[in-house]
């Protein structure tokens, strides 16, 4: 995501790199190439207008710091200017007193509202929470079914209701509406996801019904679903729901998919309402709640270690992570079943490409970001079955692998005795830095600070 956007300003920077000082002449040429990439983006315009004018107000008012260069301080009024569009501090989900808590999801047909729909209640169970999912869309039978699937995929509870006959409209949602919070008390569930029908473009008869939803139900969250992907769209939509329906906050769905991110910089200024959430993939876990500090982080290409960390923290093993970094730095090493083993925890965190794509773009990280569009993601998959087709004594000692035993575990892979003699010179390769690395002394003091070999722990470095 942002990677237009972030290539982009990075140019705009570089206009001040060398100069000694700012000027109003160097200032106007680095906002002009900002006011552009931020226009090429699709950020609304008057956002981009005001924007570039509280920019320009600050940086020509601005004394100077002597610590700071000048494309440094352009990129701090920057950072410090995006994060007060998105909104300082991370939205909060507002959670009723007197349960259950009733969430109305909203927005128009294709916008991925029942898959978040799903995604919203598999966030909330692992937060310890006992989500009900109802769908009240009436018109299309799929959608009721989708949503169904989706609830099983994830093991949430639905409430599907009996349709009796009647004819789709006003009566019959509000029927199932009014039944699916009855059975949410009976069930002992905290709160009810609502998923309303769509429609292919605003109507009164939409609006009609979702007003009357809210004034039944009187939901502690109404969140618009709008695809990322559509811009300036999404955008317009969500201040014509928010002007009907006063929106609680906003998910913008497909947001791995945009590279330009217009509508995650304009919809807080132009709704008034924060973003809240992003979907990132399609998976049930590709949801995460929307950090502004986080995602200008990686706007300005300086990554985002802390969701990184906190992925690894969530879905890798840390007791295994340690037992590695013990054996591989401090003892006699790792064996290639280890190696399996930690290649396995790895793809707990996802593709490479977005892995990578946490890290800074700057400094030792400069070019990663763009290589991971390069990565061979199956050649894990290679990896695993050639270790795989191993026999255990093999892959505790290496070194009897010989030539008939390479030609046997190719075959038995699927790959090819070069591929095997690739993989037996690499983890060789690695076995040897990694001692190198123990030696050091480097792994005593991570592991003095109770870091794992994935960074396991690591909050405590980033004042968490």
């Amino acid at each position: 995501m942002f990677e237009n956007l972030t290539d982009k300003l990075q140019r705009a920077f570089k206009v001040l790199r060398g100069q000694g000082t700012l000027t109003e002449e160097n200032i106007a040429e680095a906002l002009g190439l900002i006011r552009s990439a931020l226009l090429e983006a699709d950020v609304n315009l008057d956002v981009v207008t005001q924007f570039i004018s509280q920019i320009r107000e600050q940086a020509i008012g601005a004394k100077v710091l002597t610590a700071l260069s000048p494309d440094e301080q352009i990129i701090k009024l920057v950072r410090d200017e995006l994060i007060t569009l998105l909104g300082k501090d991370t939205a909060r989900f507002k959670f009723s007193s007197q349960p259950p808590t009733v969430i109305l999801m909203a927005g128009l047909q294709g916008s991925g509202k029942t898959t978040t729909s799903g995604k919203l209640a598999a966030w909330l169970k692992k937060g310890g929470h006992r989500p009900l999912l109802v769908s009240v869309d009436v018109y299309r039978p799929a959608a009721r079914e989708q949503l169904k699937v989706v609830a099983q995929s994830i093991d949430a509870k639905i409430y599907e209701g009996d349709l009796k006959g009647e004819q789709p409209g006003a009566a019959l949602v509000e029927r199932l509406a009014k039944e699916a919070r009855r059975e949410a008390v009976i069930l002992g569930c905290d709160t009810l996801i609502v998923d309303t029908a769509g429609r292919l473009h605003l109507d009164a008869e939409l609006m009609s019904e979702m007003e009357k939803l809210k004034k039944l139900l009187n939901p502690s969250e109404i969140l618009f679903v709008a695809d990322a992907m559509t811009g300036q769209d999404a955008v317009n939509s969500a201040r014509e729901f928010h002007q009907k329906l006063n929106l609680t906050g906003v998910v913008l769905t497909k947001m791995d998919g945009d590279a330009r991110g217009g509508a995650a910089l304009s919809i807080r200024q132009v709704t008034g309402q924060p973003v809240k959430f992003i979907g990132i993939g399609e998976k049930a876990d590709a949801f995460e709640p929307f950090h502004p500090e986080r995602i200008v982080s990686r706007i300005l290409g300086m990554g985002d270690m802390m969701s990184l960390i906190e992925r690894a923290e969530e879905k890798l093993d840390r007791k295994k992570s340690e037992e590695f970094a013990k054996k591989a730095l401090l003892g006699d090493g790792f064996t290639l079943e280890d190696f399996r083993d930690q290649l396995q925890q790895i793809k707990k965190l996802g593709s490479m490409e977005s892995i990578l794509k946490m890290l800074p773009s700057v400094g030792p990280f400069a070019g990663m970001q763009q290589a991971a569009a390069n990565i061979d993601e199956k050649q894990f998959s290679r990896t695993e079955a050639i270790i795989g087709s191993m026999t255990a004594h093999e892959r505790r000692n290496h070194d009897i692998i010989s030539g008939s035993r390479r030609k046997r575990i190719a075959a038995g892979s699927g790959t090819t005795v070069q591929d095997v003699n690739q993989l037996l010179r690499q983890y060789a390769q690695m076995s040897k830095m990694f001692k190198q690395f123990g030696k050091g002394g480097m792994m005593k003091n991570m592991m003095r600070g109770g870091m794992g070999a994935m960074g396991m722990g690591a909050k405590q470095k980033f004042g968490r």
